[in-house]
């Protein structure tokens, strides 16, 4: 496989379903849907509270918590299964200090600094438009969480 190029394809795929309208964290879930052989109704329903830092509270960023949810489904059991819990954990930690080392931080809200003036936490997303994707950080981190899964699954082939 050419890691580069898929690579790439999933980037493009992921900034599409954000642009589309989904959610941060459903964009980078539903770029690898079809990897995991989810359908990507489920996927994005499952990863639908994810967005806006969970629940729009701008906690943990959506983008990253759906690395994390890829995680789970690379590296899990459907049993309780104390190594196998360790493995997936130790993946988390890997790729939650990858993103953090990108961008400075895991949450939504400091992400935001900067870049939007009132972090709100009204459950109410915010209308799509052009000024909405030149003042946010979020396409950005779409494209880094996928660069940073990508490159994590490549570790793990060797």
């Amino acid at each position: 496989m050419d890691w580069k190029e898929e690579t790439e394809r999933r980037v493009a795929k992921g900034v599409e379903y954000f642009k589309q309208g989904y959610n941060c964290s459903q964009s980078v879930t539903l770029a690898f849907a079809d990897w995991y052989g989810v359908p990507e109704g489920l996927m994005a329903r499952i990863s639908a509270s994810f967005g806006g830092g969970i629940g729009r509270m701008r906690e943990t960023c959506g983008t990253a918590s759906g690395m994390f949810m890829l995680a789970g489904l690379e590296i899990a059991s459907e049993k309780a299964d104390k190594e196998v819990k360790a493995l997936n954990y130790k993946a988390v930690q890997e790729l939650a200090a990858a993103f953090k080392e990108q961008t400075g931080s895991l949450i939504c809200r400091e992400l935001l600094k900067g870049y939007v003036s009132n972090v709100n936490t009204n459950p109410t997303p915010d209308e799509r438009t052009d000024e909405y994707y030149r003042k946010r950080p979020c396409v950005r981190m779409v494209e880094l969480a996928i660069r940073t899964y990508m490159d994590f699954l490549c570790r793990r082939a060797g």
